[in-house]
């Protein structure tokens, strides 16, 4: 979380009071986030990765959040952070023998090694990925994910449950890459390209979409639209615009018809061909 600015302030009732400045943030309502794209929930996990990273090799050591909660976390930007510091600790617990290194938690426990300077190996790292787990992965990552990620998606959620990293904490793992270069199939519908054109009208809502009143979705390439295109009855053309989101992929809206089309130099339109 981005800190602007602080100051102490000495009052009678509390002494060395700490008042901070920070960046400001969105509530975090789990509810609203599966209603968005799972692009945009997959970037909430790739930036919960990267703060998992950072707790394990911070320059105070290994840190764990007691309470991992989402009510803890807000969204700046597309990015998750954590605003509430209060129950962070550095502290390993000391051991003096496995048993001694028992996590419980409501759904499973896990009993970790104790090493030979007697502290339990790793435990801030591995509440910290169960927790994790058990309040975002599990619910952002497999809801409506592309079919062609849901196996690896399936591995990454399966390790993070059972409390194994994935290679170590790495922050940019290869869904990433995976998705933005997804395959398609080639579509056997014949589409008749129309440049620098634009369908003012014509919208239908689907979901998820990046605008309410239409069909607004994020595609690698032309035969990808074409696919989602071919996937709705009510779809007999769409336009692709200069906008990507952040992952690079294009946003594309899909139209019910194509009876007005507009010159728009930063737009292409593609309209179904029909025998």
């Amino acid at each position: 979380f981005q800190l602007y600015g602080y100051c102490y302030q000495d009052s009678n009732d509390i002494p060395d009071t700490l008042t901070t400045i920070t960046e400001l943030g969105s509530p975090l309502e789990m509810i609203q986030l599966l209603q968005t794209s799972w692009e945009d929930r997959f970037r909430i996990c790739l930036s919960l990765v990267r703060l998992l990273h950072y707790l394990a090799h911070s320059p105070l050591g290994s840190v764990t959040l007691l309470d991992f909660r989402p009510r803890q976390f807000v969204i700046v930007d597309g990015e998750l952070k954590v605003t509430d510091l209060d129950d962070a600790s550095i502290e390993e617990s000391s051991c003096t023998s496995n048993s001694d290194c028992f996590m419980e938690f409501p759904a499973r426990n896990f009993t970790l090694p104790c090493s030979v300077e007697g502290r339990c190996q790793n435990m801030n790292e591995k509440r910290n990925l169960y927790n994790a787990y058990r309040f975002f992965f599990t619910y952002l990552l497999p809801h409506s994910a592309p079919s062609s990620l849901r196996p690896l998606l399936d591995k990454i959620v399966n390790a993070t449950g059972n409390c194994n990293k994935r290679g170590d904490a790495n922050p940019s793992p290869p869904v990433n890459s995976e998705f933005t270069q997804k395959c398609v199939k080639s579509a056997n519908t014949k589409y008749r390209r129309v440049p620098e054109a634009f369908i003012p009208d014509e919208n239908y809502r689907c979901w998820p979409s990046y605008h309410h009143k239409g069909c607004l979705l994020s595609v690698f390439d032309v035969n990808e639209a074409i696919e989602i295109c071919d996937s709705y009855s009510q779809c007999k053309a769409f336009v692709v615009t200069n906008q990507t989101t952040w992952t690079g992929r294009q946003l594309v809206f899909f139209k019910m018809a194509s009876n007005h089309i507009m010159p728009d130099p930063d737009k292409i339109t593609y309209v179904k061909v029909t025998d």
